[in-house]
């Protein structure tokens, strides 16, 4: 019996093990019948280009699910690589970066197709045309190349989700990622998309504020499912907005219970919704298994949150987090500092929620990142009115750091004052052994002063680093 034409994919390396349901959801939907799929994830591969090589010989095609930032850098070389090695295989581009920027994508003459927003179709038809040898013309939800030109084919509608394949785990090695993690936790996706508008998320752009879910008794059935095979400690939910739908909420925490699985579960949540959702849910969510949240609060600031269209009332944060604290849910509370003209007072504010939600429960995290434009988003496109300059190719996109490094709205002494104000907020309040009682008193006398000029302490962590810096 002749071997089954091959379709590979690959995810490209990055600093975090989250499982690559991208590509396990378009994997899944391909007729598994007429095509064998194998999936190569960088992270775990000593040499992904050795071993994209051999998997691509008399391959259908090579996918990739692509980031910004280091993700780019990788797959830029893995494609170039496999494209000098395996000229006649066809390389697709999908995922986040190529969604925002499909003709910029390919400007890279290895790219030959690149799929746009929600996958499992488009990919499916890319397939089977390139399969046959026939033009991508007309293939709704991609771009592609001819003869040296980009050209734009009309977009997809959004499906609905419970219409879509379940997703086919079997194609990823499960062991190896909860080795990776540490433990055995299941990513997950339950929905799709954000009916939000916040004004610098690009999110509204790849899909357009729909949003679909899976229905709860497919959820269960599924999570029941896969922690019979695996025996599954935990769930990530990877959602954009998982609790998007009160009503879908509960009825999948009656799912749960009712199959009395002992997996605890972690999940997307903003604090208009953990506001709207009631004790009595919140209630029925912890027994379900609900062990953690993360709210994007963005900012302390109330003029800066209605800026940003954030449609959400600090108080609501607050509120949310003495909820979680009464139900005994961590919890992940995301800033962001460093907009464009951001005023000083916005800023305070928000350090000052950062703090106080800190000091509440150790069990609080609160990350701070710095903003960095998206072209597309309603902030970014200001800014590029008044000259912000974006990448203009693929390298220095591949350089673009969205999570960790200031842009130029930063100055060097507000760098340092929110440095500061993390690295001490997390010593005086996160978790703490004995030996680290001297950091934590004089964190918290900073904190409460507002205080962080000769960081001393921070110097002498960083400089003892690794045992004193873990958060």
């Amino acid at each position: 019996m002749p071997a089954r034409p091959k379709v590979v994919l690959y995810n490209p390396r990055a600093v975090f093990y989250t499982m690559p349901l991208a590509l396990v959801a378009v994997g899944s939907a391909l007729d598994r019948s007429r095509y064998d799929v194998v999936i190569v994830d960088g992270r775990l591969e000593p040499d992904p280009v050795a071993r994209l090589v051999a998997e691509c010989e008399g391959a259908v095609l090579l996918g990739l699910t692509v980031l910004t930032g280091a993700p780019l850098r990788d797959a830029l070389a893995v494609t170039r690589a496999v494209k000098r090695a395996r000229p006649g295989v066809p390389i697709v581009w999908g995922g986040w970066h190529p969604s925002l920027f499909p003709l910029e994508c390919l400007s890279e003459p290895a790219v030959d197709v690149v799929v746009i927003g929600q996958g499992e179709d488009a990919l499916r038809e890319a397939v089977e045309r390139l399969a046959a040898g026939q033009d991508m013309s007309g293939c709704a939800g991609t771009a592609y190349r001819r003869e040296g030109l980009g050209f734009l084919n009309p977009p997809r509608a959004l499906r609905d989700l419970n219409q879509l394949p379940r997703h086919d785990y079997s194609l990823i090695p499960m062991e190896r990622y909860f080795e990776a993690k540490g433990r055995r936790q299941l990513d997950y996706v339950s929905s799709q998309g954000c009916r939000f508008r916040c004004a610098f998320c690009a999110d509204p752009n790849v899909y357009q504020r729909g949003w679909s879910g899976l229905l709860p008794a497919r959820v269960g059935e599924e999570v029941e499912a896969l922690w019979r095979r695996h025996r599954l400690e935990d769930v990530a939910f990877q959602d954009e907005t998982f609790f998007t739908q009160a009503s879908r909420v509960e009825a999948l925490c009656d799912e749960l219970l009712a199959r009395g699985l002992p997996v605890t579960w972690s999940a997307t949540m903003r604090a208009d919704q953990a506001c709207r959702l009631g004790e009595a849910l919140l209630a029925k969510a912890r027994r379900a298994g609900l062990t953690r949240v993360m709210v994007g609060v963005e900012s302390g600031s109330q003029a800066t949150l209605d800026w940003m269209k954030k449609d959400m009332r600090v108080e609501q944060v607050t509120e949310t987090a003495e909820r979680l604290l009464r139900h005994r849910i961590g919890a992940i509370f995301n800033f962001i500092v460093g907009f464009p003209d951001e005023p000083e007072e916005s800023v305070s504010r928000t350090l000052a929620l950062m703090k106080k939600l800190r000091s509440l429960s150790p069990d609080f995290d609160t990350p701070i990142f710095y903003y960095r434009p998206y072209p597309g988003t309603e902030i970014a496109e200001a800014a590029r009115a008044r000259g912000f300059a974006f990448p203009k190719a693929l390298d220095e996109w591949a350089e673009f750091d969205y999570v960790g490094s200031p842009g130029p709205w930063v100055s060097d002494a507000l760098w340092r004052r929110v440095e500061s104000a993390r690295f001490y907020a997390r010593h005086a309040f996160g978790h703490s052994g004995p030996l680290r009682w001297p950091l934590r008193a004089a964190s918290r006398w900073r904190c409460g002063r507002d205080f962080y000029g000769f960081p001393v302490e921070k110097r002498l962590v960083e400089w003892l680093r690794p045992p004193l810096a873990a958060s």
